[in-house]
């Protein structure tokens, strides 16, 4: 196989202008279309509330001091500890959250490929045999085999950078999906605080519930005694019978929302009901922390998750910009091909069976009835979107640490008030049960002061729990310590 001279000087001249197109489209390609991502200025306020943020009474911020990376031992529950980090390996919503950080990632390592040439490889190999119907025919043909092997190499240069836009969004949507797994992460070790706390808040209640059922039952068995001897009406009796039935009535409840509560840490840790967790917790198991992290705004702009995967949404959409302008630009398309044919495949590897071809293509939308026009509009208005909901997360999400602030103010008022009360019931209770004794007061006096016990005892138990439930969330608004 062998080439003419005109032949020749065509190739010559074909790769001449190779070097040409080349050097053309790195030049052009030095530059990407679209908007070039900035990330969203931080807030410059000093504090999440209008007015100073004051310690509450028994604890301290410490301002511009960020959350530990595990903060849940501030709380000094080893038990707690134990199940947060059981249910952060087990949990099958942070399985599902790494899961889909590993496609966002392989997804944008894939679009890396759009940069690299497409190769093709061909081989065919073919056996022939021709043969005549013409009467009276003496031609004869000997059977033949016919080799090709051919490789073929296509690459799109990226001119106008909508590839590289493309790879820029797909890497901030990989940010969003891991920022998306920290927040679960976040997420998960304060719901499993929470659960804690509640299931020993309602311990306490139960406990509290049944401390009160057994004095009931002790002065209902006093007053039956005092009745036989005539020393008390049957309606003390009955009014007795009455405030321990009440009493007795609180229980099932609260075990019935212990058990929930059970279930729910057992939920938590990535187990089935029946292989409930071996942990049981009690308010005593908890420390109340001193020391309190309190970060700046724009601290918690950097360390809350979903303000950092709501910013990736906002880096991913301005991205697709370009990518919706590029492909309203000339593609150009450089196919270089090379291929071997004979007859003999020892003859596949002579230079004379080589042929060569080099082909450039430019290509553009000349009308599409305004698909693409409208598809980059679309993504101006998906990049507003991000940019709104990146705002409202933000807004959010400082409301979070502005309401857990005030929370932990008012619950140290809440928790010395119902101290307070409960003492005071108490002392109230011994002093009604003495005068009784001595006839000074009426059975109704004393159920009132039972009942009001009762009250009081529950109120101290709940607010405790809540302070400590409130320290739990002030630690997920600042951002939960995440890495």
């Amino acid at each position: 196989m062998t080439a003419s001279g005109s032949e020749v000087n065509q190739d010559r001249r074909a790769s001449a202008a190779i070097p040409l197109v080349f050097a053309s489209a790195l030049a052009l390609s030095s530059c990407a279309v679209g908007p070039s991502f900035e990330p969203p200025a931080p807030p410059q306020d000093e504090r999440f509330t209008r007015e100073p943020t004051a310690s509450p009474l028994g604890q301290r911020f410490h301002a511009g001091v960020e959350v530990s990376d595990r903060w849940w031992l501030d709380f000094h529950s080893p038990r707690l500890n134990r199940l947060i980090e059981e249910a952060l390996q087990r949990n099958p919503t942070i399985e599902a959250a790494v899961a889909a950080m590993g496609v966002a990632h392989y997804n944008a390592e894939a679009g890396v490929g759009a940069l690299f040439p497409l190769v093709s490889l061909t081989s065919a190999s073919s056996y022939n045999l021709y043969s005549t119907d013409a009467p009276n025919s003496t031609v004869t043909q000997a059977p033949f085999s016919y080799y090709s092997k051919g490789a073929q190499i296509s690459y799109t240069l990226d001119v106008w950078g909508g590839t590289r836009r493309n790879i820029e969004s797909l890497d901030a949507q990989a940010e969003n999906a891991g920022f998306l797994m920290a927040a679960a992460q976040v997420m998960l070790a304060a719901n499993v605080a929470k659960a804690a706390i509640e299931e020993a808040s309602l311990r306490a209640q139960i406990a509290a519930t049944r401390q009160v059922i057994g004095l009931e039952a002790e002065r209902l068995s006093l007053l039956q005694l005092q009745l036989a001897k005539g020393a008390v009406s049957s309606i003390d009796v009955l009014s007795q019978e009455t405030a321990l039935a009440q009493a007795r009535q609180r229980l099932p409840a609260l075990e019935s929302l212990l058990a929930q509560q059970r279930d729910l840490l057992t939920a938590l840790a990535g187990r089935l009901p029946q292989d409930e967790v071996e942990e049981s917790f009690a308010l005593s198991q908890f420390s109340l922390p001193r020391d309190l992290p309190l970060s700046l705004p724009a601290q918690v702009v950097g360390r809350r998750p979903d303000i950092r995967a709501a910013e990736a949404n906002v880096h991913a959409a301005s991205a697709q910009i370009g990518v919706a302008i590029a492909a309203r630009l000339p593609n150009i398309t450089l196919t270089p091909a090379g291929q071997t044919s004979a007859f003999f495949l020892p003859d596949l590897f002579l230079p004379q069976t080589f042929g060569y071809q080099l082909v450039g293509n430019i290509a553009m939308t000349a009308f599409d009835g305004f698909t693409l026009q409208n598809k980059q509009k679309a993504a101006e208005v998906a990049l507003d979107q991000a940019k709104a909901q990146y705002r409202d997360t933000v807004v959010k999400a400082f409301q979070n640490v502005a309401d857990s602030l005030r929370a932990l103010q008012s619950d140290a008022r809440a928790v010395a008030a119902a101290r307070n009360a409960e003492g005071a019931a108490r002392r109230y209770l011994g002093k009604v049960r003495l005068q009784q004794k001595f006839g000074s007061v009426s059975q109704l006096v004393v159920v009132d002061a039972q009942r009001s016990y009762l009250n009081a005892a529950l109120a101290r138990v709940q607010a405790e729990a809540q302070r400590l439930s409130n320290t739990v969330a002030l630690y997920a608004a600042l951002g939960g310590g995440w890495q």
